[in-house]
């Protein structure tokens, strides 16, 4: 019998039970006997209202039933003879003996039987088929023994200094004699970190099908249950069987959900989530040593982890995990298209120029995001207009091609685009544009989308000062041309203010305040990120604080302004032409720019369009565009 056929039966008694216990004990079968005083009782047998009686033996307790239906039941005093009155007036007797104790046995105790085997049943419910009741401090790591992870280092790309120092793991656990002869241990833990989506758990899987050894993976999370003592019982029980089968890789996926600071709460109590920690600390690194045990582990939040954790003897090794760079991109997009048909257009190495700061995942995803739009316009190959629209999707969401604009937010969208544009040219130290366009996506109405030449990891005042113009380009056109504000630059206004005040408190850009920080970073994460950061300067300073940053961002609002003041002929015809085609790219910005197709379509349209104020729409009060701005992003 399996555990399916097993359960229903079990289900089968539980109802048969219930129904014979229903039975027994009167609740269906049973009338319902109201009380009444004994001489009433008499007086009714004496009348010839009574048909039947049932006597209980050694009770002084008698029910009867009478002619009209109803049932009736009354207390016999002891020393009255009824039975002699019930015959002479012709009642019919019936006497009930003690040989039904084992049915009232029966009936007391069955509903204790009943409840005990409902709450086996649920309890089976609940712990699976697979389970026993009482196994909730049974690791419930997944276990791979023989049938081994085909992933191999050559699926991984992009981390090649990542899986350079992972070599090293597998080597040793392959030929562990190479490392011993010189006198060396291997790392008994390796922490991988970064950001979500770079391939830790991937690097991991890779490991285990390199080494080909036995390979337990579980999820930080997995230990702490509701229930006190048991997330330490499941890393007692995890790394048994991990020393059962050694030489065998532990991986604990998230470890940051078990691994937080101690102490960190609120009065520094002591939970159950710390008492899970404390025993994963003596397993890696107690009195009972296994040197064929290696435990890896994935975050990205290394920063609450518990110094103890941490140090030298448990994860003696941290590898950080990256977004990749132009090289790592362009190897990840070739392992993601390998097996799918290309069109001969698609260039993988324009598509890695033009996702920095993407992550492997970002990477995946746009590769498949272009196979479903391929597949869904019926085409056999995926072209390079596929790839683009599948970058485009990963940074500001898919097309809303349905949303009905006017004309008006479309002029002001339109100016709004524009004006980031026109100001990124212009300026010297900003990234080049990719992209213009005004069709809505995700939450944006329209978006620029700009993108560095190459991948940068520092970055100048100059170019700060620059990036703020741009933000700061879309009110500029608004206030310029409508001579009024939308809430659309919600988005960019946000963005400035976050990059001037760090240039004045974080960077030490500020020549008024001087090279110094200001905000003193917490070590106290359980207050979360929004208290992570205290004063330590005086209000004075703190005044100081926003007047700096008040003269940058006023700064760069001007020289945005000059800009498109300047440029303000350039600024009308680009819109007009964005109104038309709804989307630019960077090198149609440019012929408009540089080519003298400006001039031309100026003399083209100089009777329909005009170069002032008088002909573009005006902003009436109440336009208020879908909130999340105009634009997504910048860079």
């Amino acid at each position: 019998m399996d555990n399916k056929q097993f359960r229903n039966f079990f289900v089968y008694v539980i109802l048969i039970l219930a129904l014979v216990y229903l039975f027994g004990s009167g609740v269906i079968t049973r009338p319902t006997y109201r009380e009444i005083p004994f001489g009433k009782f008499i007086r009714d047998v004496e009348k010839g209202k009574v048909a039947k009686v049932i006597l209980h033996e050694g009770k002084n307790l008698v029910e009867a039933d009478y002619k009209d239906g109803s049932h009736r039941k009354a207390n016999i005093p002891s020393d009255f003879n009824l039975s002699e009155r019930l015959i002479k007036n012709g009642v019919e007797v019936h006497v009930q003996t003690s040989s039904y104790f084992w049915v009232s046995l029966l009936i007391n105790w069955l509903p204790v039987v009943l409840l005990a085997a409902l709450m086996f049943f649920m309890i089976h419910q609940m712990q699976g088929s697979g389970n026993k009741i009482f196994s909730f401090g049974r690791s419930r790591a997944r276990k791979i023994v023989r049938d081994y992870p085909k992933v191999s280092f050559k699926d991984v790309a992009g981390l090649d200094e990542a899986i350079e120092e992972l070599k090293e793991i597998k080597d040793y656990l392959v030929n562990p004699a190479k490392f011993q002869s010189m006198g060396a241990r291997v790392p008994k833990g390796i922490l991988l970190y970064g950001p979500p989506g770079c391939g830790k758990t991937l690097l991991a899987r890779a490991v285990a099908g390199e080494a080909r050894v036995p390979f337990f993976s579980i999820s930080g999370s997995e230990f702490v249950e509701m229930f006190v003592g048991v997330g330490a019982s499941r890393v007692r029980d995890l790394f048994e069987q991990a020393k059962a089968h050694a030489p065998a890789i532990v991986f604990i996926d998230e470890i940051d959900a078990v691994g937080r600071h101690r102490g960190a709460g609120l009065g520094g109590g002591h939970d159950e989530r710390e008492q899970t920690l404390n025993q994963l600390l003596v397993e890696m690194d107690g009195f009972d040593v296994n040197d064929n045990l290696i435990v890896m582990a994935a975050t990205n939040r290394p920063d609450i982890l518990d110094p103890a954790l941490l140090r030298p003897g448990r994860f003696d090794r941290h590898i950080a995990v990256d977004a990749p760079d132009l090289q790592g991109r362009l190897a990840i997009l070739k392992v993601h298209t390998k097996g799918k048909p290309l069109d001969k257009d698609v260039d993988l190495e324009i598509l890695a120029r033009r996702t920095p700061g993407f992550t492997g995942a970002d990477l995946a995803n746009m590769v498949n995001e272009a196979a479903i739009l391929a597949a869904r316009n019926g085409k056999k190959l995926i072209g390079m207009r596929e790839m683009e629209e599948g970058v485009e999707r990963i940074v500001a969401g898919p097309e809303k091609k349905t949303k009905v604009i006017s004309e008006k937010e479309k002029a002001i969208i339109a100016y709004h685009e524009i004006g980031h544009a026109l100001v990124a040219h212009m300026l010297p130290e900003a990234n080049p544009v990719h992209k213009i366009s005004i069709i809505p996506r995700g939450r944006a109405l329209g978006y620029t989308l700009t993108l560095p030449i190459e991948d940068r990891y520092l970055v100048t005042r100059s170019e700060l000062m620059d990036q703020l113009t741009v933000l700061l380009g879309g009110r500029v056109a608004e206030e310029l041309v409508f001579k009024d504000v939308t809430t659309g630059d919600q988005d960019d206004l946000e963005k400035a203010t976050k990059i001037a005040r760090k240039m004045v408190c974080e960077y030490g850009m500020s020549d008024k305040l001087g090279p110094i920080t200001l905000g003193q970073k917490q070590d106290q994460v359980f207050l979360g990120r929004d208290f992570s950061r205290e004063p330590d300067y005086s209000p004075e300073i703190a005044f100081e604080i926003d007047k700096e940053v008040r003269r940058i961002v006023d700064e760069c609002y001007s020289r945005a302004k000059k800009i498109l003041v300047e440029n303000r002929e350039r600024l009308d015809l680009i819109a007009r032409y964005l109104i038309e085609r709804e989307s630019l790219d960077g090198q149609e910005l440019e012929e408009l720019l540089e080519k003298g197709y400006l001039e031309e379509r100026k003399a083209s349209q100089e009777s329909t369009v005009g170069a002032g104020k008088e002909n573009v729409p005006e902003v009436k009060p109440g336009l208020k565009p879908a909130p999340g701005g105009l634009r997504p992003a910048e860079g």
